[in-house]
């Protein structure tokens, strides 16, 4: 999952050096901290979030046969 998380945004980016995606599992959830570059945050959020939404559509949707749920947090 951080593979497809940092294949989607390195395209997006300016400084695709600074990406890092950070695992967090917990009982029932998984949670996927991105960062990037304090520049590039807006180019990832996009206008009204709408990128970033799309992100997180693919990551929900491609996420493995398991009863947890999948969150991005995007900082």
């Amino acid at each position: 999952m951080k593979l497809l998380i940092e294949s989607i945004v390195t395209p997006l980016v300016d400084h695709p050096e600074d990406i890092v995606v950070n695992e967090r599992e917990e009982d029932n959830k998984i949670v996927y901290h991105l960062t990037v570059n304090e520049n590039d945050v807006g180019k990832v959020i996009g206008k009204n979030g709408r990128i970033a939404k799309a992100i997180r559509t693919i990551v929900y949707s491609a996420r493995q046969e398991t009863n947890k749920r999948v969150f991005l947090d995007i900082m």
